[in-house]
């Protein structure tokens, strides 16, 4: 039971207005998919990624990275290149996402609790039976959505695509 799609400058989002939107949707019995990333430089494997998540719910919400964050994961100086907004807009511009806010934490943890999704996902190179959170493969918000009844989900990456080697190549 999808829903219609957001028309692109309403799908970039405020934190109190989809919570506000999470609660009706759920109300209506709609299911929650949530995701999120850096997505720096868009490529085939962020597409297909999110295309795939999307299959998982009704609604597909993506938390992006501030720019805060990001230079807090400490990827590389340069990071990110381009500016939270446009990430965000990018993100939002594809048909599969719904909706889109930036989270200004180090991790989703808080965003994750205060949405509650029926579906987590993360790409294939995280473990969802992993437990400790100081593991790299820990998926943050994996205990909270697994208490509350939801599934956490595992999606494959697309070999031979990520912002690091698009950033490595490019300064080739």
């Amino acid at each position: 039971m999808k829903r219609a799609k957001t028309h692109l400058t309403n799908k970039k989002i405020n934190i109190q207005n989809l919570e506000r939107h999470v609660s009706s949707w759920k109300s209506e019995g709609l299911s929650i998919c949530f995701t999120n990333g850096c997505f720096d430089l868009l490529h085939v494997g962020h597409v297909t990624y999110l295309n795939e998540a999307a299959k998982y719910a009704d609604i597909l919400l993506v938390g992006v990275n501030s720019d805060r964050s990001v230079k807090a994961l400490e990827k590389s100086p340069e990071r990110p290149i381009n500016v939270e907004d446009s990430r965000a807009k990018v993100v939002a511009g594809l048909e599969s996402v719904d909706y889109v806010v930036i989270f200004d934490e180090d991790t989703p943890e808080a965003l994750i609790k205060k949405l509650n999704p029926n579906v987590l996902v993360k790409g294939g190179d995280y473990d969802p039976n992993e437990t400790n959170a100081a593991h790299p493969k820990y998926i943050v918000g994996r205990d909270t959505v697994l208490k509350n009844g939801g599934l956490v989900k595992i999606i494959e990456l697309v070999e031979g695509f990520s912002t690091t080697s698009l950033v490595n190549k490019m300064k080739r």
